[in-house]
């Protein structure tokens, strides 16, 4: 029986081959979008594990008797033109000194080893910009294994273990890591914070698979009213209702397994694009966008038995007579019970609403459970709108293309529904990615003012960290003022005496430092002095803020310009024309003659923050580029096997009079009214599912999309409409006299 399904699976001519190419089609696509959301949540974890060596000297372990100890110094956050740069110092102190990944031998003293992206940067820009920073020469390159992206910036340098082990952040260590720290925030973890990327990742994928699974079923309903006549005939001629079950499910799932099998082909193909997307601020390996063996079984496994039960569904109605497609009656209306799925989702993510799991697996159950609900919900609850908005307008319109859609879609509404689900879902699955995403962006904030044109070493300015110098040679000072693009410099002394300390403030706060007027005149992006003082008081967020402070006049310290330029200096702060050049020429500058302290721009304490958001931008523009098109194709072939469906019912109402404008209009009017009613529905429910996941997991408000989204929303509601009236010619076409006479 097998081999006769497969035998009249492909003898029904070119439309019985072109419907499994489209059902093969369709299941490629659908298969290679998901395994490659899939494997970019696994790429999240596979990068975090390939920084843990990074995390070495993060905290205390037991030495290893049998292994010579390894001196272990993090520099601390480094940073070239906005992007962090690992920067660890080692000195070996015998040959079974353990090594890094990535590395055949530890750097000897004077010696460096660089990630290929490093290494490129040191040889094409100026030295006085990023090389003069690293003493020694390059041994070589750091391999894939120590690196969490090619776009990697470390740099492994090698230090004579006497000056090493003075240093007082030095430690010694026997292991190199393997897992995160058990510490507190006083060694913070190397590596991509990829929990909430995992959990974004894990709804997308979710959110994915029903415009996936939606396009699939819809493509297996092609020329569904002809093979149930096939199949009916055959019920006739004595095929029992198992053998039909099996054919139709043979047919189905021939196709679909193709398709899979191609999915799988194109997931390969789009592991290099998918690689180049920076999900966490950087891109992946191509390597480690992996499957699981589990992940990969259940996919291969799980579309082709989709792709069966879909198939009986669909054609439940052969099996229970062979005269079930002959005597055809208006199907029972769908009930009011069928929101309830929907209002179960949506309860169910208000629900955690101040009840947020702890760990990550926790909150994926839980969120990503309450979106599926959503959507499942959306798909069961849309046929009774589609009824219901179809019995309101027909009680207020009296034009007969109106009135014979609406008829139609009040008689059966789930196929009216039927060719829209898939755009419905796209609108919900896009409302609440670019909701959350936008939101997100908007809370933790685009800089404002002009930021980027700001140099400072922050290093020590912190309260309880002691001064970085006791003074600042002039040739350090002179230095800066000769790079080109130099705008001003000012010299920020400590307040040993706490001259400007409120002593209400309690120990561990920020306490004040003290800027010299004429400095602070250079740096006008920090603020200013009061009319005829000498030296500020400025808090110490003012030199390490984000934002501009230009319009905060600081207030006087009691203390005199000589007196106040004797002090201790916590902070050297100097501006540029905002040109990579001026800025890193200044920050080597000062990383030479201060090679303890950190220099930072503000675009550098921005630059982790801004990373991470434009992967939030970027997620939301691929799942834009994915959901829309799978719901266009999803409605044309949908609106395309309707018709085909309906050919010989049109043709014998062309035969009867009707003018062919007619029957045009009503096609049209049948797919926008559940389109345009049901898009509103899910527009506002994927507003109300992102507020609740805002509020429950990060505690953020929502913030409402701009007009961009709503005009993208209207420009694609259009393209669909447009979509709708592009398959409106084929009515000519397949009502002609020979549809009602062949049927």
């Amino acid at each position: 029986m097998i081999a006769f399904a497969l035998r009249l699976a492909v003898s029904g001519g070119r439309q019985a081959v072109a419907r499994l190419l489209t059902i093969a089609a369709a299941a490629a696509v659908g298969v290679g979008l998901l395994l490659s959301t899939i494997a970019a949540v696994n790429a999240v974890g596979a990068t975090n594990e390939r920084m843990l060596w990074a995390n070495s000297g993060a905290e205390s372990r037991a030495e290893t008797a049998d292994v010579d100890p390894l001196w272990w110094r993090d520099r601390g956050p480094e940073f070239y033109d906005g992007k962090r740069l690992l920067y660890i110092e080692v000195a070996a102190t015998g040959a079974t000194s353990p090594v890094p990944p990535g590395l055949a031998k530890l750097p000897e003293a004077g010696e460096y080893y660089a990630s290929p992206a490093l290494a490129e940067l040191i040889r094409e820009r100026p030295a006085d910009q990023l090389a003069d920073r690293f003493p020694g020469r390059p041994a070589g390159e750091i391999g894939d294994a120590a690196l969490a992206s090619p776009d990697s910036l470390v740099l492994i340098g090698g230090q004579d273990p006497a000056a090493l082990a003075a240093r007082p952040d030095a430690r010694r260590i026997t292991t190199i890591a393997t897992r995160l720290p058990d510490c507190r925030a006083d060694c913070p973890a190397t590596g991509t914070r990829g929990d909430a990327m995992t959990l974004i990742l894990s709804v997308v994928a979710g959110a994915l698979l029903f415009p996936v699974v939606i396009f699939i079923g819809t493509a297996t309903r092609l020329s569904a009213a002809t093979r149930e006549q096939r199949y009916a005939a055959m019920r006739l001629v004595g095929a029992t209702p198992r053998q039909i079950t099996l054919i139709a499910g043979v047919e189905s799932t021939l196709a679909a397994v193709v398709g899979t099998v191609l999915g799988f082909g194109l997931h390969l193909l789009l592991r290099p694009l998918v690689a180049t997307v920076p999900f966490t601020g950087d891109r992946f390996f191509v390597e480690d966008l992996a499957l699981t063996a589990p992940q990969a079984l259940a996919v291969l496994l799980g579309v082709p038995l989709a792709a069966a039960v879909a198939a009986r569904i669909a054609l439940r109605r052969v099996t229970v007579s062979p005269l079930g497609v002959s005597r055809r009656v208006t199907p029972r209306p769908p009930t009011a019970w069928r929101v309830a799925p929907l209002l179960a989702g949506l309860a169910e993510l208000a629900w955690f609403v101040g009840r947020r799991p702890h760990t990550t697996d926790g909150q994926t159950a839980a969120y990503l459970t309450g979106f599926l609900v959503v959507m499942l919900g959306l798909v069961v609850a849309g046929p009774w709108l589609t009824m219901a908005s179809a019995r309101a307008v027909a009680a207020r319109t009296s034009r007969p293309a109106t009135l014979i859609a609406v008829r139609r879609l009040a008689d059966d509404p789930k196929a009216g529904f039927r060719s829209v689900a898939g755009l419905v879902l796209a609108l919900f699955v896009t409302t609440a990615t670019v909701a959350i995403i936008g939101t997100i962006d908007h809370s933790r904030g685009a800089l404002s003012g002009d930021p980027q044109t700001r140099v400072a070493v922050e290093h020590g300015a912190l309260a309880g960290e002691p001064p970085m110098a006791a003074a600042v040679p002039e040739r350090v000072l002179a230095e800066v003022r000769a790079v080109p693009g130099f705008r001003g410099l000012a010299t920020v002394h400590a307040d040993p005496d706490g001259l400007v300390r409120n002593p209400a403030d309690p120990p561990d706060w920020r306490a004040p430092v003290l800027a010299l007027c004429s400095d602070l005149a250079q740096v006008p992006a920090v603020g200013h002095c009061a009319p005829g003082a000498e030296v500020a008081a400025v808090a110490a967020y003012g030199f390490l803020d984000l934002r501009s402070q230009e319009a905060v006049e600081w207030p006087s310290a009691p203390i005199t310009a000589e007196a106040a330029a004797r002090l201790p200096v916590q902070l050297l702060y100097a501006t540029t024309d905002g040109s990579t050049a001026a800025k890193e020429r200044v920050r080597t500058i000062l990383s030479r003659a201060f090679p303890d302290q950190n220099t930072r721009t503000v675009q550098d304490w921005g630059s982790a923050q801004q990373q991470e958001l434009a992967g939030w931008r970027q997620l939301a523009d691929v799942v834009l580029l994915i959901t829309l098109p799978i719901a266009g194709c999803s409605l044309a072939v949908s609106v395309v096997a309707g018709l085909s469906d309906r050919r010989r019912p049109f043709a014998m109402l062309r035969l009867t009079g009707a003018p062919l404008r007619l029957l045009q209009r009503v096609v049209g009017l049948e797919s926008a009214l559940p389109l345009l009613v049901v898009s509103v529905i899910a527009i506002g429910t994927g507003l109300g599912a992102a507020a609740m996941f805002l509020k429950s997991q990060m505690h953020y408000d929502l913030v409402p999309p701009g007009a961009a989204f709503f005009a993208l929303v209207l420009l694609g509601l259009t393209a669909s409409l447009g979509i709708i009236a592009s398959t409106l010619p084929l009515l000519k076409r397949i009502t002609g006299p020979e549809a009602a006479r062949n049927g």
